[in-house]
């Protein structure tokens, strides 16, 4: 809910784009700050939300890599909205295959950082 109202205050300040390189642009970007918010707060052990906790838990299981599992849980939405008949486009899929790795990066990066006593060296 929270998220929704912020991001209708937030709809009429954001840029559009003409340019096709620029909406990809924009997609990864989002993706980026998705994936370091998402590394944040699992990092600072304030419990994972439903899609969160199913990916720490099917990462405990198989002892896959987190990017794997993130991207594999995505790809499977994204397979099942279809099979129901929504729509899937180029910024979907991007998501779906880039929000597993920035996750991983930012809880890597963030843990050498925060968790480490020695400091990021």
């Amino acid at each position: 809910m929270i998220i929704a109202l912020v991001l209708d205050f937030l709809l009429p300040y954001l840029p559009t784009f003409d340019s096709f390189i620029l909406k990809v642009g924009e997609a990864i970007t989002g993706i980026v700050v998705i994936g370091f918010g998402g590394g944040l707060y699992l990092i600072a052990n304030l419990g994972p939300g439903p899609r969160d906790g199913l990916m720490t838990g099917l990462q405990r299981i198989t002892k896959l890599p987190i990017a794997w599992v993130r991207s594999g849980l995505e790809l499977m939405a994204i397979a099942a909205g279809w099979t129901m008949g929504g729509s899937v486009g180029i910024g979907i899929v991007l998501f779906a295959l880039g929000i597993g790795p920035a996750v991983a990066a930012s809880m890597y990066g963030l843990k050498s950082v925060y968790c480490d006593p020695t400091g990021p060296d």
